[in-house]
C-alpha cells in the first residue's frame, strides 16, 4: 500500500507551486484554523477570531462571477468534511465565492489552473 501524504504535506506542496505563480502568489494565503494545539493557544486563536470550519486556503483574486476562491484541502484518500466545514462552504458560496474541496496537491493545482492564469511547472 502506497504512503498517502498528509494534508499538511499536500498543502505545503501546493504553496511551493503557488510561489511560482506570479499572478496569484501574493494574493494566496492559508487560514490557520486547523491542527492540534494546546488549550491556551486554542483559546488565544478563538479570541482573535479563528473560526472552526473555515476553508484552508484563500485566493483573493476575483474571476468571472466569483469574488475569489476558497480551497478546503483534504488528503487524497480519507478525510471528510465536518458539519462546520459544510456550513462555511454553503455560506461562502451564497456570498459569491467559489469554494472547492480538493483531495491533494494535484487536484488543487488542476482546479486553480482551470480558473486563474498560471504558469506550468513541475511539482
Amino acid at each position: 500500500m502506497a504512503n498517502i501524504p498528509t494534508e499538511h504535506e499536500e498543502q505545503s506542496a501546493f504553496f511551493w507551486w503557488i510561489a511560482n505563480q506570479p499572478v496569484i502568489r501574493d494574493l494566496t494565503f492559508a487560514i490557520p484554523n486547523g491542527g492540534d494545539r494546546n488549550v491556551l493557544v486554542g483559546k488565544k486563536l478563538k479570541a482573535e477570531g479563528v473560526r472552526r470550519g473555515v476553508p484552508d486556503i484563500f485566493i483573493a483574486f476575483p474571476v468571472g462571477p466569483y469574488h475569489g476562491l476558497f480551497i478546503e484541502m483534504k488528503r487524497r484518500k480519507g478525510g471528510v468534511l465536518s458539519k462546520e466545514q459544510k456550513g462555511w462552504i454553503e455560506r461562502l458560496t451564497e456570498q459569491g465565492y467559489r469554494v472547492e474541496v480538493c483531495r491533494g496537491f494535484d487536484e488543487a493545482v488542476a482546479v486553480v489552473s482551470s480558473i486563474f492564469p498560471v504558469t506550468s511547472g513541475a511539482k
